[in-house]
Formats: structure tokens, C-alpha cells, sequence
């Protein structure tokens, strides 16, 4: 069975998280919104905006489309100054 594209994405948010040694605080303070807007994201209770992945993508000095991709290709894109 294929895994659907927002499944992907907060798989690879989740990767990027631990890899990056990033909190929910921290992405919530990139994104300009409240810790729990992420977790609730992040929970899949409610969805990422493509503007949101664009702006954790820059953050994260990645292209989106290897956030979207999954979190293997997510993390090796990762610069290496990014990770822990």
C-alpha cells in the first residue's frame, strides 16, 4: 500500500526533527505559530500548507520536493552543518 503524500511529509518533518535536533518549539517559531498548530500538524489532525513546507524546506536549507519525497530522501539532503 502507498504511503499518502501528508503521511510522507510528517514522516519526514519527524526525521528532520530528530536529525537536526529541532523541537516542536523551535519549528513553531520558524513558522510563526503556536507549538501546537505544529503538533496538531504533526499528529495529522490538521494539514501542513504547501507555504509551510517551503519555509521549514528553506529553513532546513533543503529543496521541498525532498521534503515531500520522504524522509530518506529529506535527510540526505540535509547540508551537513545541519545535522547533530
Amino acid at each position: 500500500m502507498a504511503t499518502s503524500l501528508s503521511s510522507r511529509l510528517r514522516a519526514s518533518i519527524a526525521t528532520l526533527m530528530h536529525v537536526t535536533g529541532d523541537s516542536q518549539r523551535d519549528l513553531a517559531a520558524v513558522l510563526g505559530v503556536s507549538q501546537g498548530q505544529v503538533s496538531r500538524r504533526q499528529s495529522g489532525s490538521a494539514a501542513w500548507s504547501l507555504d509551510q513546507c517551503e519555509v521549514l524546506a528553506a529553513h532546513w536549507g533543503i529543496d521541498a520536493l525532498d521534503l515531500l519525497a520522504g524522509p530518506t530522501r529529506a535527510s540526505e539532503a540535509l547540508p551537513e552543518r545541519s545535522t547533530r
